[in-house]
């Protein structure tokens, strides 16, 4: 903030609007050195004992300390409610786990997905080393995307439903796309991390030659690895709606995902997706191995999943339109934004 304050003095700058992320506390200052600037914060996520993450799932149950780390989380936004003009959340249940107070100074927007850029794409295939052939929408492939694989994007339930998949669909080939490392909740002891825990609870039961760890892929591999996908399977506890989804969805995956308040703000089941307890990999089996069977039963999902991204969620005609007038309501000393 130093550096600022010297930067500020030094060139007289003077920011028309000020954009940026509540939780991290890098917002909390900037009305100090521009106090007439308007600033828009997004806010990210509220940290509760029930509802979200904490709690949810009763193999991670939380500690004694827990409360007290989530208040302590909790600080910033509190801190930046009266620092920010505006708020700004991208879903309806981000905010709601707010208390009451923020809500009349959020809008509810998206970040917006790139649905122009992203869609159906019949040609599409991917070359895996030990592969002879590359993959196409003609194999039965089944993906999974997680930026880590870890237990808040439900990674153990969808080890434990492969037995069963497998089982039922001997030609399926597995593709998980994602990081061994924990981004949230609790790390595995495992010295594998949770991938090798579940590698190691599993055993035999899994033919590991038909299930490909791809690590973090660069984002066209990892569309292209979407757009062959049979089934698309997107787990997750009550968190922050990911990315990935939303972009399967675009481009007409057919996803079975998890039966969570976030997720069924995007998905309603039986018309954009299919959605499964998240604590039963039985019936998550059993609905993947339904799709891949009858895929003529569930090929409305995809133009139905695209539909409604491009409606509510896509950058260009929905998202973007809306952050501008968002902005434009604020700024009073430089012409309105034009699209």
């Amino acid at each position: 903030m130093q550096a600022l304050q010297e930067f500020q003095r030094e060139t007289g700058f003077k920011p028309d609007i000020i954009l940026g992320h509540t939780g991290w506390g890098e917002m909390s200052f900037l009305k100090d050195l521009w106090p007439d600037v308007p600033v828009i914060g997004f806010f990210e996520y509220y940290y509760n004992m029930d509802g979200g993450l904490v709690g949810f799932d009763p193999e991670a149950p939380p500690n004694p300390q827990t409360p007290f780390f989530n208040r302590a989380r909790n600080v910033v936004p509190w801190i930046n409610l009266g620092a920010v003009d505006q708020g700004h959340v991208p879903t309806y249940w981000q905010r709601d786990r707010f208390p009451d107070v923020f809500h009349d100074k959020m809008y509810v927007c998206h970040d917006g997905i790139r649905c122009d850029r992203l869609g159906l794409d019949q040609s599409a295939s991917v070359g895996l080393g030990r592969l002879d052939q590359p993959l196409t929408r003609n194999d039965e492939v089944v993906t999974y995307i997680a930026r880590n694989m870890e237990r808040a994007r439900g990674f153990h339930v969808m080890m434990r439903a492969l037995p069963e998949i497998q089982a039922a669909r001997p030609n399926a080939r597995i593709l998980m796309i994602g990081g061994n490392e924990t981004s949230y909740g609790r790390e595995s002891s495992h010295p594998g991390g949770l991938r090798g825990e579940m590698e190691a609870e599993l055993g035999d039961r899994v033919n590991w030659d038909r299930v490909h760890f791809l690590g973090r892929v660069p984002y066209d591999d990892l569309c292209r690895i979407i757009q062959i996908s049979s089934c698309h399977i997107y787990l997750t506890m009550p968190f922050v709606l990911s990315w990935s989804l939303l972009e399967s969805m675009a481009m007409q995956a057919t996803v079975v995902a998890a039966d969570v308040a976030p997720v069924r703000e995007a998905i309603t089941h039986g018309e954009t997706g299919m959605l499964v307890d998240f604590f039963d990999p039985s019936a998550l089996a059993a609905q993947v191995v339904d799709v891949l069977a009858r895929p003529d039963d569930y090929a409305h999902l995809g133009p139905n999943a695209r539909a409604h991204v491009l409606r509510d969620y896509d950058f260009l005609t929905r998202c973007l339109p809306e952050h501008i007038r968002q902005i434009n309501q604020l700024v009073t000393t430089a012409a309105p934004i034009q699209i």
